[in-house]
């Protein structure tokens, strides 16, 4: 059976490409990097500084599974401070990042077949998390026109008895879009067949980069729901593999059982520097969404001055996902072509979902003067092609 569910499971072509570019710049050749979700900036001197005393007082061993009480006392007053929602710190429970989250929490919600409704585009790993534990994704199409986010009638049209949860990311990932507060409260209200309202999955880990309006926690509308969120992201630690789950109750023993036999504790020294994050780093998080939002308007500009489709301009995280089906329909292949003839890494828009064929999504979190680099180097690349 475990070679079954492995067998099924797809590549991360995003990785894929990256894994591509990392050889070819073994080789000497100069890559632009626009395929990696991950920031370009490194993690703010207040974190650094809260992890090295963290070392220097010994806070080096195992911590409680759930994570430190100070640190889910910090989330918790962040979430009241942000969004006017109350949590309580048992209710969270801190893992090595937001993937092992997802993994903990699909594993204690699904039975084998029970559904997750999700958008397509998505993130190109829910599907296989949900698939890895038994459970069944069912995607739902958006439009381009809507900037690729749901429609809870949309949705609607997809719930059956075997519905247990649907899947949110606002901002998301590939578009960098927003769901509405209406549709947040309309998904937050749908009903299964069961009459039963489904679980929502909130997935905000891009919350902290937002530039018009501003980002709206599932938990302001709804308290049947399990958010992921994370400090990679805001706060540039990828590698610090840092993030944490907001459960109801009732699953919190059950979710600290799996924690506690698959990956015992998060990063204790992590857990110190989150706590900076959190109540220190607020000018610096300021200071990189600024950054950002200058090369996002950049990008869009830009992007669209190339022949690149932005139906709906990107108000958060940090990518672009842009119809390029005049360039071609293979989005992989493409994405391949581009790397080889342009020097470019670009995510290709199937790793998302089969609607995003014939996208390419497009990450800002590189530097201007690389991301000017880049539309340069692919302005020619279309050039060529035009010429062909």
């Amino acid at each position: 059976m475990s070679r079954n569910r492995c067998a099924t499971m797809k590549p991360f072509y995003v990785m894929e490409v990256l894994e591509k570019c990392q050889t070819l710049a073994c080789q000497g050749e100069d890559v632009i990097h626009m395929e990696i979700g991950e920031p370009d900036f490194d993690t703010p001197d207040c974190i650094k500084e809260a992890a090295c005393k963290a070392v220097t007082d010994g806070h080096t061993h195992y911590t409680h599974s759930q994570g430190i009480i100070e640190l889910r006392e910090a989330i918790c007053r962040h979430y009241a401070n942000t969004y006017g929602v109350e949590i309580h710190p048992d209710q969270i429970i801190v893992t090595a990042g937001t993937s092992p989250g997802m993994f903990l929490v699909f594993s204690a919600l699904l039975a084998m077949g029970e559904e997750v409704v999700v958008s397509d585009p998505h993130y190109a790993c829910y599907l296989n998390f949900v698939r890895f534990v038994g459970g069944v994704p069912v995607c739902v199409s958006t439009r381009e026109e809507d900037g690729f986010q749901y429609r809870p009638e949309d949705a609607a049209a997809y719930l059956t008895e075997k519905t247990r949860a649907i899947l949110i990311n606002s901002p998301s990932n590939p578009v960098g879009t927003l769901l509405s507060d209406d549709r947040m409260q309309a998904m937050a209200d749908l009903r299964a067949h069961s009459d039963e309202h489904p679980w929502i999955l909130s997935d905000e880990i891009y919350h902290g980069l937002v530039y018009e309006g501003r980002e709206r926690s599932i938990l302001e509308f709804t308290d049947r729901a399990f958010v992921f969120n994370g400090f990679s992201k805001a706060y540039a630690m990828t590698g610090w593999r840092l993030g944490y789950i907001i459960a109801p109750r009732q699953f919190i023993p059950t979710l600290r059982i799996l924690h506690q036999n698959f990956f015992i504790s998060a990063n204790s020294v992590a857990q110190w520097a989150g706590i900076a994050a959190l109540e220190s780093a607020g000018p610096d998080v300021a200071r990189m969404r600024s950054i950002y939002d200058r090369r996002r308007k950049f990008m869009i500009s830009r992007l669209r001055e190339l022949g690149l489709g932005v139906a709906v301009e990107p108000t958060g995280a940090f990518y672009i996902l842009a119809n390029a089906r005049h360039l071609g329909q293979d989005s992989l292949k493409l994405a391949f072509d581009i790397l080889e003839k342009a020097r470019i890494g670009v995510a290709p828009g199937i790793d998302f979902g089969s609607n995003a064929e014939g996208f390419l999504r497009f990450s800002y979190a590189n530097s201007l003067d690389k991301l000017e680099e880049g539309m340069f180097r692919l302005e020619k690349y279309i050039d060529q092609i035009k010429c062909a």
